[in-house]
């Protein structure tokens, strides 16, 4: 029990030997509750040597790595524990081609999981998603992304603490920044007053995690773990959210994920 609440508060279980005390981890998980922003001079300097990774998705058989096809599109996500939210992704919406976690928007270079949970890197757990947008497009997303998380938790996800688990939007394209920031504002909408803190962003470098953390929940042995705080609120439909015309009539939507409110991490499948 401990060192699951070690593990998703702070620090891996992994870090620790078995002679670890329950005062010492005591008083780490006090200090983690009150998550800060590391400083880029203060960051771990992190090395060369990029992650190596699985040729092969887990469960679609495709590469993690590009190139890429020319027909799909690319964003970086992050709602949390990155789990849950790459297997929601390439289990619920259409046409992903694959997907990987990793670790971005910090300063350290090719940093490790144990580097991301001290939070001495300044990254977020994330998630690449490559899809097809002929069969879901960046909306689609976007509705599964906002509804399966809580964006005004800051540095948490439900019971999950750290900087390492704040929400984002990381776009590779200008048409993705505006359609994120214009649901991030009907979202915000919904909320009660309750401030989004989803920091939208052109995509920086994704380091690729380690290859144990890859497709995770569909592995033999995993442990099924959600740390999902989901609002319960539907996103608005792009059709009312603040887009030029031009933008409202080249977003699609499909019907098969707007018909109902997205919750969490998908489990048992």
């Amino acid at each position: 029990m401990l060192t699951h609440l070690i593990r998703r508060h702070c620090l891996s279980p992994r870090l620790f030997s078995t002679t670890f005390t329950a005062a010492r981890a005591v008083s780490m998980f006090a200090a983690c509750r009150q998550p800060a922003m590391v400083s880029k001079d203060k960051a771990l300097p992190g090395r060369d040597e990029e992650m190596k990774i699985s040729d092969k998705h887990f469960v679609l058989g495709n590469p993690m790595k590009p190139p890429f096809p020319d027909n799909m599109e690319q964003v970086v996500v992050a709602t949390g524990c990155f789990w849950g939210t790459e297997r929601l992704f390439y289990k619920r919406l259409p046409g992903v081609y694959t997907t990987a976690v990793g670790y971005i928007n910090g300063f350290t270079k090719n940093p490790t999981y144990k580097e991301v949970c001290t939070g001495r890197t300044g990254h977020t757990e994330a998630v690449l998603v490559v899809f097809d947008p002929a069969k879901a497009s960046f909306a689609d997303l976007l509705k599964i992304f906002w509804e399966s998380h809580n964006p005004t938790h800051g540095f948490r996800q439900g019971p999950d603490v750290g900087t390492q688990y704040r929400s984002g939007i990381y776009c590779t394209t200008d048409k993705q920044m505006r359609l994120a920031e214009a649901s991030k504002k009907a979202y915000q909408a919904k909320l009660d007053g309750k401030a989004i803190t989803t920091e939208i962003v052109a995509c920086p470098t994704f380091y690729y995690a380690e290859d144990y953390h890859q497709q995770y929940l569909d592995k033999p042995g995993n442990r099924q773990y959600c740390g999902a705080a989901p609002t319960g609120e539907a996103l608005p439909p792009p059709l009312e959210w603040d887009l030029s015309d031009e933008d409202k009539a080249s977003t699609s939507t499909n019907p098969d994920v707007w018909s109902k409110v997205w919750a969490g991490c998908v489990f048992g499948e």
